[in-house]
């Protein structure tokens, strides 16, 4: 019984160290294209970026393959975001980091046919602004 504890213990300690370097894996990133694309935020290659991260990361690549999504419905609903959302909180853009959560980004590709006031005030409310 021990023996099994003992390895329970080891195999949690391994899933919070890899939850957390993606979390920080992620929160560097956000920060990074928050301030390299501030200045010149109608940058197609801002799309890209955010696009790229989000199939390389599992959890975030599998909403996306739910929902069929690729770069033309994060650009539409990126521009959406931009309309209501064009500020910057801290370390917080909506339009930049509601990409890069899971429950944001299932509910985004999900009502992507909603209008811009209704999504940029769901994402407000998800991120606590």
């Amino acid at each position: 019984m021990q023996y099994f504890l003992f390895i329970m213990l080891i195999a949690l300690t391994i899933l919070f160290i890899f939850e957390m370097r993606r979390s920080l894996k992620r929160s560097k990133k956000t920060v990074e294209l928050i301030n390299k694309y501030w200045n010149d935020k109608k940058n197609p290659r801002l799309i890209e970026e955010i696009f790229n991260f989000v199939e390389n990361d599992r959890r975030l690549s599998s909403i996306t393959k739910k929902y069929n999504a690729d770069k033309n419905d994060f650009a539409a609903l990126y521009e959406k975001l931009l309309i209501w959302g064009d500020f910057r909180k801290y370390n917080r853009f909506i339009p930049i980091t509601s990409f890069f959560y899971a429950g944001a980004l299932e509910y985004l590709l999900s009502h992507k046919n909603d209008d811009a006031k209704s999504l940029t005030q769901r994402m407000m409310n998800f991120f606590h602004i």
